[in-house]
């Protein structure tokens, strides 16, 4: 199963999901554009994620401490940490993320996707979406 699913400036690639895989995982692709960044810093409340540097640079924002990602280096997230990330780097950046279990699918990504395409979200639906999915968002 390959789809893309574009959220704004960020292009996922899901290259597996829970669906293919028993539960076992989630994998997808990630292309951030230059000045992308996560909509909504969040927590998982079930699963753990690890993320892989493939092309250009990202800043993430784990717990409250700034982490680049660059290409070969390797970020593990474990579940209840606080995290976001931003593209600083004047040029696409793509990583490959992995939750383990899979718990998310392609399902999540379309729905929140849809509503940031319509223009201007309201931050409670997208607080709503997340929560359903079990994504915790934390607002500043």
């Amino acid at each position: 199963m390959t789809e893309t699913i574009q959220i704004g400036p960020i292009v996922l690639r899901f290259l597996r999901s829970k669906h293919d895989t028993a539960g076992s995982l989630d994998m997808f692709e990630m292309d951030v554009a230059w000045e992308g960044r996560m909509p909504v810093p969040h927590y998982h409340r079930n699963w753990d994620e690890t993320v892989y540097g493939l092309r250009g640079t990202l800043m993430f924002h784990v717990d409250g401490k700034p982490m680049t990602l660059d290409p070969g280096d390797t970020l593990f997230i474990p579940r209840g940490t606080v995290h976001g990330f931003e593209n600083r780097g004047g040029t696409l950046a793509t990583c490959l993320c992995i939750l383990t279990p899979g718990v998310l699918g392609p399902e999540y990504f379309r729905e929140f996707g849809a509503v940031v395409a319509a223009g201007k979200p309201d931050p409670e639906v997208l607080r709503e979406i997340m929560l359903r999915h079990g994504l915790v968002p934390v607002l500043p």
